[in-house]
């Protein structure tokens, strides 16, 4: 289930299926659950990733699955995906009964056009859904309201009721508890406004970069809102980002139906200017703006190839630590998107590189990264209502005093081929249960997704993955460290009895 309402509570669900049992003389001996979880792929369904890793293991202790019906195995977007899970089951003897379908689900033409019908109809119903959720984001939006994402640094989210009385701050991760509530945003504490204005005024009138504004808030004992460290990016997100003025804006990323994530051109952008009381003069973020759009101009491809060219003459080499260092350049990134890889650019230009030196600065930014991703988990397990405790040498976590975990960042790499790779070294010496691997993205800039490797389960002491890997490794893939907290969280006694 998605949501708590109506029908599809999992405590319905269950009781439903109990009674089909009890009627067919069969024994409940487990449960899977996906509770707050969309249906729309199978990432993020770790209960679902369990029951079919379980299946396809060989010699499961059951032979027959209930579901609720059609809709709860999954409302895929594409209705064979459904149809593919369950012939997994069914392969392997395991019958699929949908116990609130008016339909046996026994093999006949019958049964099998119903249940097409009825992942069709459960596709679509996500389809219009997504519509009118859009619509109503939108209106919304137009009306001046906040809709979703964390506030950023020196701003706050205020919660107002429906005649617009204001009700009081929205604290890291809370949300409103009534349909009728309305977020907008408000200045935050009067030392974080000065900070952002001053990080315009160095940026526009003292021509400063975004690194050295960053170093130099750092060097002040500054930190963002998320009590990290500065980095350019954090600074270049202050300068370009529109709520600083005031407006409203929704609909720069489009990830609709869990398909596929979309950067929308602006035309595309629903807003609502002066929305919000600003932080900054309209004029100052025009100028900001102005100064970033023309170093991040467009370039042709003789263009870069020309830029590429003098600094090779300038540098006698290239990198793509080289070409990332040069604030008048492009970033190598870029030319990895005009030409395929920076070795084919670097042909272009007449340059034969003996090797790319890049990956020693990245792997410098992933070990400095590691501390705060420990932080994180450490964080996300406490919230989650367990305790954690961080072995400063070994830096094993110790979950709830029940299990032993590990941390290993693995970089992305980019081979000529284009097909991007990963290696993940498991811990052989410390032995954690759990081993949590972070993928990185294309860039090495941000997590792309989370393994969770069971020890017992994962042999081997190395593993190399590609962008698709097949079940026996994805099934322990995940969009986000969720399914970890789920493990650590706490119950009361009443609640589990």
């Amino acid at each position: 289930m998605s949501t708590d309402h109506q029908k599809y509570s999992t405590e319905n669900q269950l009781d439903a299926l109990r009674h089909y049992a009890e009627a067919r003389g069969i024994d409940i001996i487990r449960v899977y659950e996906d509770a707050g979880r969309s249906g729309l792929r199978l990432d993020g369904r770790e209960a679902l990733q369990r029951l079919i890793s379980d299946v396809i293991a060989g010699s499961p202790d059951f032979d027959a699955i209930l579901v609720y019906d059609v809709s709860r195995w999954g409302r895929f977007q594409d209705a064979d995906e459904g149809a593919y899970h369950e012939h997994i089951c069914s392969r392997a003897g395991i019958r699929v009964h949908y116990c609130a379908e008016q339909f046996e689900n026994d093999g006949s033409i019958g049964s099998n056009l119903l249940k097409t019908v009825k992942r069709v109809m459960a596709g679509e119903y996500s389809r219009d859904l997504s519509v009118k959720v859009f619509a109503g984001h939108c209106r919304l939006v137009g009306l001046g309201y906040r809709q979703g994402g964390v506030a950023g640094y020196g701003l706050r989210r205020l919660l107002i009721d429906e005649n617009g009385t204001p009700k009081g701050e929205l604290g890291h991760g809370q949300r409103k508890s009534l349909q009728t509530d309305r977020v907008i945003l408000v200045p935050g504490p009067p030392e974080e406004v000065r900070v952002v204005r001053r990080i315009y005024e160095e940026f526009v009138a003292g021509a400063i970069g975004e690194a050295e504004i960053a170093a130099r808030l750092n060097d002040e004992g500054i930190q963002t809102d998320l009590e990290r460290a500065w980095t350019r990016g954090t600074v270049h997100q202050v300068l370009t980002n529109e709520k600083y003025i005031g407006n409203n804006v929704y609909n720069h990323i489009s990830f609709k139906l869990k398909q596929k994530r979309v950067h929308n051109d602006a035309d595309m952008w629903v807003r609502k200017d002066s929305a919000f009381q600003p932080l900054v003069d309209a004029a100052l973020f025009q100028r900001a703006r102005q100064i970033i759009e023309d170093r991040s101009r467009s370039y042709s491809d003789d263009e870069l190839l020309d830029l590429l060219r003098q600094m090779l003459v300038d540098a006698g080499a290239l990198s793509g630590l080289i070409i990332d260092e040069h604030e008048e350049m492009p970033s190598s990134s870029v030319y990895r998107r005009r030409f395929g890889s920076l070795v084919r650019a670097y042909n272009l230009v007449g340059y034969s590189p003996d090797r790319d030196y890049r990956y020693i600065e990245i792997n410098r930014a992933l070990r400095r990264l590691h501390p705060d991703v420990i932080a994180q988990i450490v964080d996300g397990v406490q919230r989650s209502g367990g305790f954690v405790k961080h072995d400063d040498t070994t830096d094993l976590l110790r979950i709830n005093d029940e299990f032993d975990a590990c941390v290993v960042i693995a970089r992305c790499i980019e081979p000529l081929s284009g097909r991007l790779r990963w290696r993940i070294r498991l811990d052989a010496g410390l032995v954690p249960d759990i081993t949590i691997a972070i993928r990185m993205d294309r860039g090495n800039e941000a997590p792309l997704d989370y393994y969770l490797l069971p020890r017992i389960d994962i042999a081997d002491p190395s593993l190399k993955l590609a962008e698709q890997n097949g079940l026996s490794l994805d099934a322990y893939r995940f969009d986000t460290l969720d399914p970890f907290y789920a493990l650590a969280a706490r119950a009361p006694f009443s609640e589990v009895a």
